[in-house]
């Protein structure tokens, strides 16, 4: 017989499960809804898919079908993306987490990362940017790498993807399939060592007519909260009690400049998405068009993106059948040379108006000048081309596949993918003469980089689908697969430009120095060769076992160490499905699983087996100049795979009548042989080499709950709500010779990859306090006090004075975190609500901490508000301003800037009325509005409750402080001086006809 899987409006479900009741026989519908399937008369079809409730349908002899599908709960009858296939849940023997598009979309976000964020256990991820357009850091399970890439794989329609995760446009996406074990994760090798994100876009409706949708918000983006600097009255107090500084020419006591408030705009988020899918009774189509804008509380700050995506697919006869896919994205970000340090740091009892009402170009404070920064002034300086920053990417991920069914062997099926990539970048950069800088007659520079990536790869998959006596399924897959990179970059950039006009166009008329970065200059070319097979069997949907066995060959590795094989295998029993659980009504579903794999990582850089040169000029007299070259890098001829080994156990588990379902899981990964770069001693005359040397580990639990808490039908009360919390343990195992720490680039045997090596702040010295003269010499109170770890005297007293031994590591991780939803509906009305929250661990802020330098407690620079210690204040946080100093800053002021990093937040509240439900009675036209509030409440928060801020954090370790950490530790995320988090109001539509 042959069918076809409709929803409620008619429109197909595709990768529906079509199971014959109390049998193994079955089938997924096409990406059309259609599917065929032999099948007694008698028999009665079990037909579910992900968003939809199970339907049981009789046959009654009849050879053609369509069955309908309600929305609602489901059970483990969905059908998920597993890799090169689709399977159904009850059937996963791996750890794999599943989002539909629409479930992800609760969330009004610029990109997927955003979308995802807390919706999935296990999958963290972590803000790294508050600029418009930034995508957020993914980590599946922890890191397991100290210097290799630890980002996933990401598969878009079959294809490993190389660009962004920011060029998807969320309104494209149909499903995302997360595969998080070894056991899922060995059918991708190398390139899924660290997780794979299957994302599937959507596709046309075979047979179906024409359809139009159109989903649109736009919003305000206020600021959540402002960084917490003092006022006029309040520096002029400090400025007092430190004693350091005097007033400036234009600083006087009693004025009280708000710098943020002269600085920061409204914001805006616009978007706009169109699609037109359809198809005929051997064909479909879906092309969209999306439009995203948003623009930043910084001003001249804004990300724009245009979206174009078309996707074909076509069945020629009976057994052949061809498709194409094209994603283009061109995007632009602008005005990300501004940040807010100018603006925190400004002194407010500066005044930055002349007697006539004018703004000043500069003003003359304590300690230097400060260039005057309002939002008008640099509209001004940017509609005039005086001051630009753009970036402009464009890309093009393109797949085209073919796929032939072997018409004498049932079952068998031959198809080839191939991918074309193409992505290139542009940054401009000019800065007028005398723009930003005290100095007017500072000459004016530029600057331009330019990237392209050219990427290809091709799949040939053979696969075998068969049940055998109703009972036995095999489903086989071969795999051969090539895959190729190349990438190159230059920039340059030229002082003294000759006119403004020529902005960064014309580099070559500088009148000024002109430079060619060496180090923007970068090539490199790198391939990857696979074979993998995969056998999956099932026992009368009762046992089931899944083996892969995977190899790779990677050209970044040294000959004779490239290729590297390695296995896994999973295994899981639906215990339900047994005989003796028959009378037990109460659990639908309950399913034991246990893997074990290998997977290896080969992201390096290409060419770290080869050593590496640098240059250096040699003067040879007044105007002669040589070029030297010495050695950097050491080559490594036996540099090989980085791999891990993983163990994953899981139970799946629906209950009462399949309103409540959930997973729970536990996993260790052992990572060994890491590529690591090993430092030399300076008399080597080299600085490092790169070799495979420690081991690192992550263990974990994962646990997610779903249920239908009140279930009133179409029209009565309807409550959903979801529950995932997930904690990884993560430490280094070991590193090279023995070795049990490496300070410079902070890691410790037996703590987190990611920690902190310093002082533990106890508190402030009080005057009743013993022996500050002995641990502090030349100390005085109201001074930061930290641990003493070292040895006591027989009489009590400390054997010598705090110093660098006592340092601390102190684990950065935090304990456990997760997410939350809930959704409210009756009649036409539904409210949403979607959080996170996470627990223990440290928040690095530069605000806070003395390499932002806005926490001096000198007076220096304007200082954030803070409760410091005074003679009359003795029970205060921060330390006396007039105590010792280290440079700049308070003695350990370090210190001041580690917070604890719990938090909750709820992330999006919102309400939406669909008017297809009783205004409008055509069966065809689907309208739904709703408001959305993003970022409206934060709870549980040491930092929120400190500073009023987001306690998310928003830079990369070296970035956005004033002395921001080195390159080395640039892996621990802090809250730096980058675009201030906001609180948006968003209304949207969502429309189709």
């Amino acid at each position: 017989m042959k069918g076809r899987v409709v929803n409620e409006t008619g429109q197909p479900v595709s990768n529906a499960s079509v199971m014959v009741k109390g049998k193994t026989t079955g089938t997924a519908a096409d990406e059309n809804g259609n599917f065929q399937l032999n099948v007694p008369g008698n028999a009665t079809l079990v037909v579910s898919s992900v968003g939809y409730l199970d339907q049981e349908i009789p046959v009654n002899n009849q050879t053609d079908i369509t069955i309908t599908l309600s929305s609602g709960t489901t059970n483990m009858q969905e059908v998920v993306v597993i890799g090169y296939g689709t399977q159904r849940k009850e059937a996963v023997t791996g750890s794999v987490a599943s989002i539909g598009g629409d479930k992800m979309r609760e969330i009004p976000a610029a990109n997927v990362s955003q979308a995802l964020q807390g919706r999935l256990a296990g999958v963290q991820m972590s803000q790294t940017s508050t600029r418009p357009g930034a995508t957020m850091q993914i980590r599946i399970r922890g890191t397991r790498s100290l210097t290799a890439d630890n980002n996933p794989l990401i598969v878009l329609d079959g294809i490993p993807f190389p660009g962004s995760i920011g060029d998807l446009n969320p309104d494209d996406i149909k499903s995302i399939d997360v595969l998080k074990d070894a056991s899922a994760t060995a059918i991708y090798g190398s390139r899924g060592a660290n997780g794979v994100i299957l994302i599937t876009t959507n596709k046309g409706q075979r047979g179906g007519k024409a359809r139009v949708a159109y989903n649109a918000y736009y919003g305000d983006q206020t600021l959540f909260a402002r960084y917490p600097m003092m006022n006029g009255p309040e520096f002029v107090a400090l400025r007092k009690a430190a004693g350091i500084y005097t007033n400036g020419a234009d600083e006087k006591d009693d004025v009280n400049t708000d710098w943020q408030d002269l600085f920061y705009r409204t914001g805006t988020v616009n978007s706009h998405d169109v699609s037109v899918s359809g198809g005929s009774e051997t064909g479909s189509y879906n092309v969209g068009f999306g439009y995203y804008q948003n623009q930043s509380l910084i001003p001249t700050q804004q990300y724009t993106r245009y979206s174009l995506r078309t996707s074909i697919d076509q069945q020629i006869g009976k057994y052949f059948r061809v498709g194409f896919t094209t994603n283009n994205n061109y995007n632009i970000s602008e005005g990300n040379q501004l940040g807010t340090f100018g603006t925190l740091s400004a002194s407010p009892i500066a005044d930055p108006y002349n007697a006539d009402g004018s703004l000043k170009r500069v003003v003359h404070q304590s300690l230097g000048d400060g260039f005057v920064l309002t939002k008008g002034v640099v509209d001004s300086l940017s509609d005039n081309g005086l001051w630009i920053n753009e970036t402009r990417n464009f890309a093009t991920y393109n797949s085209v596949y073919g796929e032939v069914k072997i018409p004498w062997v049932d079952g068998l099926k031959y198809r080839v993918n191939l991918g074309l990539d193409f992505i290139q970048g542009n940054n401009g950069n000019y800065t007028g003469e005398g723009v930003n800088n005290s100095n007017p007659a500072t000459e004016s520079t530029a600057g331009i980089s330019n990237s392209q990536t050219y990427h290809w790869t091709i799949e040939n998959i053979l696969s075998y689908d068969k049940t055998f006596a109703q009972k036995h399924n095999v489903s086989i897959t071969a795999l051969y697969s090539a895959e190729q990179q190349k990438y190159n970059s230059s920039s340059m950039s030229a002082k003294d430009i000759q006119s403004q006009e020529f902005q960064f166009y014309n580099l070559g008329r500088a009148d000024g120095e002109i430079t060619v970065d060496p180090n923007g200059q970068s090539y490199n070319l790198w391939g990857l060769m696979s074979w993998m097979g995969r056998v999956m069997y099932a026992y009368d949907n009762r046992y089931m076992i899944s083996a892969t066995l995977r190899s790779d060959a990677s050209s970044r590795l040294a000959k004779g160490h490239q290729w590297h094989t390695y296995p896994a295998v999973s295994v899981g029993w639906n215990v339900t499905n047994e005989s003796f659980m028959s009378n037990v009504t109460w659990l639908n579903a309950l399913k034991l699983r246990a893997g074990y794999g290998q997977t290896s990582n080969q992201s390096i850089a290409p060419y770290a087996t080869l050593g590496s040169l640098s240059t250096r000029p040699y003067n040879f007299g007044d105007d002669t100049y040589a070029t030297g070259y010495y050695v950097t890098q050491l080559p490594n001829p036996s540099l090989g795979w980085e791999y891990s080994e993983t163990w994953n156990y899981g139970i799946d588990f629906s209950l009462f009548k399949n309103r409540l379902s959930g997973t729970v899981e536990y996993y260790t990964t052992n990572t060994k042989d890491l590529l690591l770069g090993v430092g030399l001693p300076s008399t080597s005359g080299v600085s490092s080499y790169t070799a495979n040397v420690g081991r690192t580990q992550n263990k974990g639990i994962e646990f997610t709950i779903n249920g239908t808490i009140l279930d009133g039908g179409r029209d009565g009360l309807t409550w959903d709500a979801g529950f995932n919390i997930y904690a990884n343990r993560n430490k280094l195992v070991a590193l090279a010779s023995g070795a049990t720490k490496d300070e410079g680039n902070g890691w410790f045997v037996g703590h987190n990859v990611n920690a902190i090596f310093d002082y533990k702040k106890l508190g402030l010295w009080q005057e009743k306090d013993p022996y500050l003269d002995v641990l502090e010499p030349g100390g005085a109170v109201g001074m930061i006090k930290v641990l003493y770890t070292g040895d006591y005297n027989g009489d009590g007293t400390p054997a010598r004075a705090i110093g660098a031994d006592d340092r601390q590591v102190m684990d950065v991780d935090p304990k456990f975190l997760g997410g939350f939803n809930t959704r409210l509906a009756y009649k036409g009305f539904d409210l949403n609500i979607v959080g996170i929250y996470q627990h223990g661990g440290i928040l690095l802020s530069s605000l806070y901490g003395s390499g932002g330098y806005l926490n001096n407690l000198t007076s220096r620079n304007n200082n954030v508000k803070v409760d410091y210690w005074t003679p009359e204040n003795t029970d205060a946080k921060y330390p006396n301003p007039a105590g010792p100093l280290s440079g700049d800053n308070p003695k350990y002021g370090s210190t001041l800037g580690y917070f604890d990093a719990s938090f909750l937040k709820i992330r999006t509240i919102s309400l939406g009325y669909d008017f297809s439900r009783s205004v409008i009675k055509s069966r065809d036209l689907k309208l739904r509005a709703y408001f959305t509030v993003q970022n409206p409440f934060v709870m549980f928060s040491p930092y929120y409750k400190e500073s009023g801020m987001d306690p998310e954090t928003n830079s990369y370790g070296n970035e956005n402080a004033a002395v921001p950490l080195s390159y080395n530790m640039r892996r621990i995320l802090t809250i730096g001086t980058n675009t201030p988090s906001t609180r948006n109001y968003i209304l949207g539509v969502n429309l189709s006809f």
